[in-house]
């Protein structure tokens, strides 16, 4: 167990994992952070929140007192009725989960607030973990482009000047100016970024079902391994470059007897280089917005699919950071450490 005093705690509530990270209180960087990751889909259960939650902790070895940032996206589930009661939800579920721990909350402004002020005013402390990855890679690297790749959405987020120039603040607002792409390396439905795929000398439609998912496509091709397939399989089968295979060939309404292993893995590497350009469309649209001498910023490429992040920042022509050199490690749990990180330094001005 560790004591109170020597670590902060940064929570990141989605609504497919819970992601949690101690970071020393001695120095706030997120490169020291000790993280864990567990998948949760809160429609299922939203009442098994607090488990979850405790399990976490459990897993990083924390006592249930220590200091703890709070950043969310699960509030967006409909496992709610709304955001407001979501975000409500969400904060009530810490509060059982750890009464003994001094909780704040990253607000879409980017200052911590109590518990309290976000219960009164939840919809300002709505979907903010890639405020406190901005704000934490900012005070890294003043001027830059944050790409995180996550496993069901990707944020592009601009900094210039040590400051955030994000245009949009809520979900809808960076939707709608390519801020937030929602495409990650995981959950994402293949047929929602491709309409037609090669196939046999073809331009071939593809079936609109949740046959697959990208984690299909990137454990075929070697990008992630079996234990980093952390989300459920679209068939209920196993997790194997094998079932990958049979679960891709459904794309196209074969199966893996009929589309053999090498268009199988024709077929992922299309897939990929389709969700690549989808992620730089959002960054060359990001770009086109930013004053000219903001718009040849290198790249930050964070997230458990940051290789898609350095491989859109090259379509789009841009430097890319090695992040780990400058105290920003690409971690699947970013956020949760840049939360921790943040909660460091705000402890250290009072």
């Amino acid at each position: 167990m560790t004591e109170r005093q020597d670590v902060a705690v940064g929570w990141d509530i989605g609504g497919v994992n819970v992601k949690a990270a101690r970071v020393p209180l001695r120095r706030a960087s997120a490169r020291e952070a000790g993280t864990v990751v567990l998948p949760f889909e809160i429609w299922r259960a939203p009442e098994r929140l607090g488990e979850v939650l405790e399990a976490a902790a459990d897993r990083l070895g924390l006592a249930g007192d220590e200091p703890a940032a709070i950043t969310m996206t699960a509030e967006l589930s409909d496992a709610f009725p709304t955001r407001r009661e979501g975000v409500r939800g969400i904060l009530r579920a810490l509060g059982a989960a750890f009464p003994r721990a001094p909780l704040a909350v990253v607000g879409i402004d980017g200052e911590l607030a109590s518990v309290t002020d976000a219960l009164t005013h939840p919809l300002d402390f709505a979907a903010t973990n890639w405020v406190a990855s901005a704000l934490y890679v900012a005070a890294h690297v003043p001027a830059c482009v944050l790409v995180d790749v996550g496993s069901t959405t990707t944020d592009i987020v601009p900094v210039a000047g040590g400051r955030i120039l994000a245009q949009g603040r809520t979900d809808a607002e960076r939707l709608a100016r390519g801020e937030l792409v929602y495409t990650g390396i995981l959950r994402t439905n293949p047929a929602t970024f491709v309409e037609r795929v090669p196939l046999r000398g073809r331009l071939t439609r593809v079936a609109a079902e949740w046959f697959t998912q990208t984690a299909d496509v990137y454990l075929l091709l070697g990008r992630i391994g079996v234990g980093e397939y952390t989300c459920p399989t679209p068939d209920g089968r196993t997790i194997s470059p094998a079932a990958a295979h049979a679960r891709l060939a459904r794309l196209v309404c074969e199966d893996a007897e009929s589309l053999a292993a090498p268009e199988a893995e024709a077929l992922a590497a299309y897939l990929a280089e389709a969700q690549v350009r989808q992620v730089a469309d959002g960054l060359a649209e990001v770009l086109s917005g930013l004053p000219p001498e903001h718009a040849a910023s290198p790249v930050v490429a964070v997230g458990a699919g940051a290789f898609v992040a350095v491989e859109a920042a090259r379509r789009v022509g841009l430097p890319v950071f090695d992040g780990a050199a400058v105290g920003v490690p690409a971690l699947a749990a970013f956020p949760a450490a840049a939360a921790a990180a943040l909660l460091v330094e705000d402890l250290r001005r009072r």
